[in-house]
């Protein structure tokens, strides 16, 4: 069981997680510099550990007590450094190894949801030996290809022709070998913050570019944010439940966020789940977490708060 932690002292001297050596690292470290200047303030012995050049082995002998994990991407968000920490005997932040590898993969994820009867968008794995115009009549027009575990749309493409999906496919492969051909669900696109078991006030995002890609995330100043998101308090309860039943059947926990979209008859389609989302200027958890009244410090707080966990209790 999680407990609730008062003084900062009782944190003992924690690990920033940050950097490492996936394609999202300078996100990492983007958000990494904003949560350890946050635990500083907070008066949390706090200090930078980057996995990429720094050995895991040598954190139990320099006396860290915890981790704050805040890696995204391969090696960071999918249980292998969870795993890692894990063997060392170190408590983290957020979802264990099964979670976290679950989560990071996206094609996994969409079939356990569909298992479970949750709304996803209709998919197809894409190879070079795929019939393009055939995925394009099973899946529909437009889709999305991306690779099934980057995370930041890097690699992912939005396609409204039968010509493009080949082009597509190429961009995603240069990632990854697993690529996902997803139906494009036309309405507006929402995200659902997750925090100690609570779902945050939904954050809609609107932007100019055909999706919400890499430069709209972390560069672009014409993204809007909308929270409140203008749905109505039924509509919103009803998709916050949503995203918590989808977030806990990936065996998630702690805090995270699910993305979903609402089509024109208003029903919830979920997208993918992420385990250790952005913290930076831009990043979305903050936001929901600002406007159900919780400042960024007392966010990471909070987040801290997920390594402290009661005998008994597990990461999973």
């Amino acid at each position: 069981m999680l407990r609730r932690i008062e003084q900062a002292a009782h944190f003992g001297k924690v690990a920033v997680l940050m950097g490492g050596s996936s394609s999202e690292r300078e996100v990492s470290l983007k958000s990494g510099a904003a949560v350890l200047q946050s635990l500083l303030r907070s008066g949390i012995d706090a200090h930078c550990f980057d996995p990429s050049s720094e050995d895991l082995l040598q954190m139990r002998q320099v006396g860290f007590d915890r981790a704050f994990i805040i890696l995204h991407g391969s090696g960071g968000e999918d249980g292998v450094i969870q795993g890692a920490l894990e063997t060392l005997g170190l408590p983290y932040t957020g979802t264990g190894v099964m979670g976290s590898a679950l989560g990071m993969d996206k094609l996994r994820t969409k079939q356990l949801w569909q298992g479970m009867g949750l709304s996803t968008p209709a998919y197809q794995v894409l190879t070079g030996e795929s019939d393009f115009a055939e995925v394009a009549k099973n899946v529909g027009l437009p889709m999305v290809v991306k690779p099934a575990t980057e995370g930041s749309s890097i690699g992912m493409s939005k396609v409204t022709a039968v010509e493009g999906v080949a082009q597509a496919w190429q961009l995603a492969a240069r990632s990854e070998a697993t690529v996902l051909a997803e139906h494009w669900v036309d309405g507006a696109e929402y995200t659902v913050a997750i925090l100690q078991g609570e779902a945050l006030p939904l954050i809609r995002i609107e932007t100019p570019h055909a999706f919400y890609d890499y430069e709209a995330k972390y560069q672009s100043d014409d993204t809007r944010y909308i929270c409140p998101c203008g749905l109505a308090p039924l509509q919103e309860s009803a998709l916050q439940k949503l995203a918590l039943t989808a977030f806990e059947a990936v065996g998630c926990h702690g805090w995270g966020r699910v993305d979903l979209m609402c089509d024109a008859q208003d029903k919830g389609w979920l997208i993918e789940v992420n385990t250790v989302p952005g913290m930076t200027d831009h990043s979305l958890v903050p936001m929901a977490a600002k406007a159900a009244g919780i400042e960024f410090d007392e966010l990471v707080w909070r987040i801290l708060e997920t390594s402290m966990v009661d005998a008994g209790g597990a990461h999973g």
